[in-house]
């Protein structure tokens, strides 16, 4: 069954996780609500910026590394479901830790043209656990 533009329109509007597209060249595209709320961004300051915005500087030269290589062979090491977890940037300059996955967009020769990421902040989960490791090596520590 193939779902109706109303039900993608409907999705797109109220996914509390971020949904982005972009370009080839990593300029953002579409930017739902979602995104707006995780990274602070209104969608009309974001579409048409570089996905920079996003990406802590020290991520960045491995982000584009990958996101090139990517848009040349059409292939990622990402795009079959997996979930990749990685820090971000909120427009006030926090640091959130998100996992996303992404799917490669194709023009009409299948060619890379793209790509539509799904982003979730975990920032507290991660914290969560980081405590609980942190916890376990003191107690292994002493113990």
């Amino acid at each position: 069954m193939q779902a109706s533009q109303p039900v993608i329109d409907a999705l797109l509007a109220t996914a509390s996780d971020a949904i982005m597209a972009t370009d080839r060249n990593g300029i953002i595209r579409f930017w739902n609500p979602g995104a707006e709320r995780i990274f602070g961004f209104s969608a009309a300051e974001a579409v048409g910026q570089s996905l920079d915005i996003i990406i802590p500087d020290n991520f960045r030269k491995r982000h584009w590394d990958g996101f090139e290589r990517t848009m040349q062979t059409g292939q990622s090491r990402y795009g079959a479901g997996d979930l990749l977890a990685v820090p971000a940037l909120t427009k006030d300059g926090r640091r959130l830790s998100v996992e996303f996955t992404i799917a490669i967009l194709r023009d009409a020769q299948q060619q890379p043209s793209g790509t539509v990421s799904i982003l979730r902040d975990v920032s507290q989960r991660f914290e969560e656990m980081r405590e609980l490791k942190r916890k376990l090596a003191a107690r292994t520590a002493t113990g």
